[in-house]
């Protein structure tokens, strides 16, 4: 390496003088050489250049670090071991650019640092052109409105299905965050309906009034937010279109049973899910979807029970509905399926499909 022995001639004098001026004016010497030629260095002479950057700057005052995160944020191969340093200091104006920019930065820090770091660097990682799911989950849980908010509006987020979850969650009283989720077009569709099934009049008064291409689909929406909801999406959605078609598929052939009810929810599959119930319990698709996205579970139990569902099969749609926000049914839940007689749950759907007969001769 050409400047090999100018690094260390410089790493060598440096640490020779306890003057931090100095020290710091050698960081800035070395800096600038490595920002020099960054792109035609190999790894092994940047982890020469990163152990010297390392060693020199762990004395400088905030204004020094902060000068070289700005300088190397943006450089594809900065020093790796640096770039973690930087990002995980305490200062903001130190960590805040290498949150955001460097892509040097592995998932395995960004967790850590949402994990424990204040809401300022949790807001520099919500910036970022990407974000994998598992750090949105902790910005989204930990974060607090301005770090949710700016995870939501950030197009290189991806979201789980627990992220999704959370989302809704804090969108219920939020104007502005279900705004957000509605807005981006990655949210599943159950989680839509969700959305719609617990925000708050105020919230959905805020909806009504956003303007875009959603626009018009979310006023016809609002319009009647029970049943013209579902059928605005649905129509929306080939996913739905596709999970109709399997599941009639397997109802021709005699194949669509418990067992496969249980594979579409413990595999996450919303759709399925829904339509299956839907077809086993000779039911509206939309009463099912609404059993589905409902805060509270009896619906789903109801419906369970009618079909002659296990348990285990019931458990894992409560699981699914939950959206991953919520531990495994409980005991309260268990209860309530092993105290409701199937004839009871066979009668009050009976009630629901009339319901819903006379609801569509009307319309």
């Amino acid at each position: 390496m050409s400047n090999k022995h100018t690094i260390i001639e410089e790493l060598e004098e440096a640490l020779s003088n306890r003057a931090i001026g100095y020290r710091a004016d050698a960081l800035r010497r070395i800096t600038d050489l490595f920002l020099g030629s960054a792109a035609d260095y190999g790894e092994d002479e940047v982890a020469l250049f990163d152990d010297v950057m390392v060693r020199l700057i762990g004395e400088m005052e905030t204004t020094v670090r902060a000068a070289m995160a700005r300088r190397l944020a943006a450089i594809p191969n900065a020093p790796q071991n640096l770039i973690r340093k930087l990002a995980q200091d305490e200062a903001i104006d130190v960590a805040g650019p290498v949150l955001t920019e460097s892509q040097r930065l592995a998932d395995d820090i960004l967790l850590q640092t949402a994990a424990t770091a204040s809401q300022e660097h949790l807001l520099a990682i919500s910036k970022r052109a990407t974000v994998s799911e598992a750090v949105s989950d902790v910005l989204v849980e930990r974060g607090d409105r301005a770090v949710a908010l700016s995870t939501v509006a950030n197009a290189g987020v991806r979201f789980s299905e627990r992220g999704h979850g959370m989302l809704v969650e804090r969108s219920k009283d939020d104007d502005l965050m279900a705004v957000g989720v509605f807005v981006r077009q990655d949210i599943p569709r159950q989680h839509l309906l969700r959305l719609f099934d617990v925000a708050s009049e105020n919230v959905r008064r805020t909806l009504q009034s956003v303007d875009g291409p959603s626009a018009k689909l979310l006023r016809e929406m609002l319009s009647d937010v029970s049943e013209r909801v579902q059928a605005s999406v649905r129509r929306l959605s080939g996913d739905y279109t596709e999970a109709r078609r399997a599941v009639e598929g397997l109802r021709r052939f005699g194949a669509l049973d418990e067992a496969k009810v249980r594979e579409f929810a413990a595999t996450g599959r919303f759709d399925e899910t829904t339509v299956a119930l839907s077809v086993m319990a000779d039911l509206p698709v939309e009463a099912c979807e609404r059993a589905m996205v409902q805060p509270r579970p009896e619906l789903v139990i109801l419906l369970a029970k009618a079909v002659g569902l296990s348990w285990n099969t019931t458990k894992a749609i409560l699981r699914l509905r939950a959206g991953g926000t919520a531990d495994d049914p409980g005991s309260d839940q268990l209860a309530a399926f092993t105290k409701l007689r199937p004839e009871t749950a066979r009668k009050a759907v009976q009630f629901l499909r009339l319901r819903g007969r006379v609801a569509t001769t009307r319309t």
